[in-house]
C-alpha cells in the first residue's frame, strides 16, 4: 500500500519539543496516518503509552503492521465524534491532531479527492463505513443544495454558477470521476492566465468536507 517514505510529518522535532513533557506520560494522536508522529512520539518515550486513532481504514491496516512488535501503543480506529465514548473520558498528558486530509489520500487516484488525477468521485475517508459517495450526491442532489454545500463548506462565490452547470451535465451522463467534475468546472469558470489555483479547487474541498462531515 505505502511504506514509511511516503510519509513525512510535519514540524515534528517542534511538536515533540511541545507535547512530550513527561517521557512516562500517557499520550494520544487522534490523526496518526501512516505513523510519522507516532513514531516519533514512542522515540521519546520510557514507560509512557500512546493510543493512536485514524478513521481510514488503509491507515489503521498500514499503522496495526507498523507497530505489530510496539506494545506501547493502541491502535484503534475512530472518527473525532466517536472520540468521547470510545475513550471513556481517559486522561491523558498530552493529545495531537494534524488536522486535514493526507497526502497519501491525495495521491491515490482511487480514492477520489483530487481533480490532479482521474479516479471514481468517491471522496469518503472512510468507504467502508460512510455510506454515499461523492458522486452519487452529485448526481442526485437539487441544484440548490449543491449551491448550498459549495458556499457553506468552500466559500466558492460562483457556486450558483457551478451548481447549474453539474446539473446541466448530468442530463447528458452520469458524473462518475474526478476528471468530468474538473472538466465542467473549467468549461463554466475556465482557468485564467498564470492563475496557480485550479477552478474546481474549493469545489473539491466543499465536497470533501459534506460528504465526511467533517466540521
Amino acid at each position: 500500500m505505502t511504506d514509511g517514505s511516503m510519509h513525512i510529518p510535519v514540524l515534528t522535532k517542534e511538536v515533540i519539543m511541545n507535547l512530550l513533557h513527561d517521557k512516562d506520560g500517557r499520550y494520544l494522536d487522534v490523526t496518526s496516518g501512516f505513523g510519522g508522529h507516532s513514531t516519533a512520539i514512542l522515540e521519546q518515550l520510557n514507560h509512557g503509552s500512546l493510543i493512536a486513532t485514524d478513521q481510514d481504514p488503509d491507515a489503521i491496516k498500514y499503522l496495526k503492521k507498523k507497530f505489530e512488535s510496539e506494545k506501547r501503543i493502541t491502535i484503534y480506529q475512530s472518527r473525532f465524534s466517536d472520540l468521547a465514548q470510545l475513550l471513556n473520558s481517559e486522561k491523558f498528558d498530552g493529545i495531537l491532531a494534524d488536522i486535514g486530509v493526507s497526502s497519501y489520500q491525495l495521491d491515490k487516484a482511487e480514492r477520489g479527492f483530487s481533480f490532479m488525477k482521474d479516479g471514481p468521485l468517491d471522496m469518503r475517508m472512510n468507504q467502508k463505513n460512510i455510506g454515499e459517495d461523492a458522486s452519487s450526491w452529485l448526481n442526485n442532489a437539487p441544484e440548490q443544495e449543491i449551491s448550498n454545500i459549495l458556499w457553506k463548506y468552500g466559500e466558492e462565490q460562483k457556486a450558483k454558477r457551478i451548481a447549474k452547470a453539474i446539473v446541466e451535465a448530468r442530463k447528458n451522463f452520469k458524473i462518475r470521476t474526478t476528471k468530468e467534475l474538473a472538466e465542467i468546472m473549467l468549461e463554466e469558470t475556465p482557468r485564467k492566465f498564470n492563475d496557480k489555483k485550479h477552478p474546481a479547487t474549493k469545489t473539491f474541498q466543499a465536497i470533501r468536507i459534506f460528504i465526511n462531515n467533517e466540521l
